[in-house]
This record gives C-alpha cells, sequence and structure tokens, in this order.
C-alpha cells in the first residue's frame, strides 16, 4: 500500500504496536541462544513491524525505517557478520563456526562460544528482517526511485 490509510486508529495502532514488536524481536534475538527463538524469529517479527507501518502508514512513512534501497545491502551485511565469525575460526586453525577458536582475550571457551553464536544470531536477524522488507517493497511493483 503505497497510500497512508484514512484511519486515525489503524495509524496510532500501528504507531503503537510496532515499537512494542521490535523490543519484543530483540528479545527474542538475544534470548534466543537460551530458549527458543533466535535470530530468524526476531528477524521475522522485526520484519512484521517495519511492513505494518508501511501498510499502515503508507509507502513514504516506512522508508525512513528501512530505505528501499538498504534493504538488500543490510541482508548481505548479515550474511558477511555471520560469514565472517566463521571465517575467524577457521582461518585461526579451526573448523568453520569453531567458536572456541576465535581470537579474542580475556574470554573463556565457553564465554566465547556464547558471544560468537549471539553474533550470528544478529546476522541473520539483520539479513532476515532486512529481505522480507524488501520482498514487501518489490512487491509493491515499481517507486520512481524512492
Amino acid at each position: 500500500m503505497r497510500t497512508p490509510s484514512r484511519s486515525l486508529v489503524v495509524v496510532l495502532a500501528a504507531r503503537g504496536l510496532a515499537p512494542a514488536i521490535q523490543l519484543f524481536a530483540l528479545y527474542v534475538v538475544f534470548h534466543g541462544h537460551y530458549s527458543p527463538g533466535g535470530g530468524f524469529q526476531g528477524g521475522v517479527l522485526l520484519a512484521a513491524s517495519f511492513v505494518l507501518v508501511r501498510l499502515a502508514e503508507g509507502y513514504g512513512a516506512g522508508q525512513h525505517q528501512i530505505p528501499r534501497r538498504a534493504g538488500l545491502l543490510l541482508g548481505v551485511a548479515g550474511v558477511l557478520l555471520f560469514g565472517a565469525v566463521g571465517a575467524a575460526a577457521f582461518l585461526t586453525g579451526g573448523n568453520f563456526l569453531d567458536h572456541g577458536r576465535v581470537p579474542l582475550p580475556g574470554f573463556a571457551p565457553a564465554d566465547l562460544r556464547s558471544l560468537m553464536i549471539l553474533v550470528i544470531e544478529v546476522g541473520v536477524a539483520i539479513t532476515v528482517a532486512a529481505v522480507l522488507t524488501a520482498i514487501y517493497d518489490e512487491l509493491l511493483g515499481d517507486e520512481d526511485d524512492a
């Protein structure tokens, strides 16, 4: 939907729900390696909040969160973050994604694994949120270089 909603209730509900959904998405991402959830689920929730704003307030208002051109760039950045964590272990003589081998001083191997899993989850969340939002933007059709 490119035009904003004419209903004040819909716009106010979207403005109120989107930050709550984003906060819950961050909780799901950051708590994901201790309980059910993680990067994919948190990324889907983030994308849902971005699409909610686009649906309620129109295409232009949603571009303030993630611009159309930045969607795929953020998706690539998330994949590169995931790959960088795996490559860091591989380049230090371990296996790909062997988190205990990443050379960060001051961390015990168990703490290092937990930190690297969190970094991977953040990368996945960024990728999923950005790509799903970009898919929605592409489904709207061509916009005059918005």
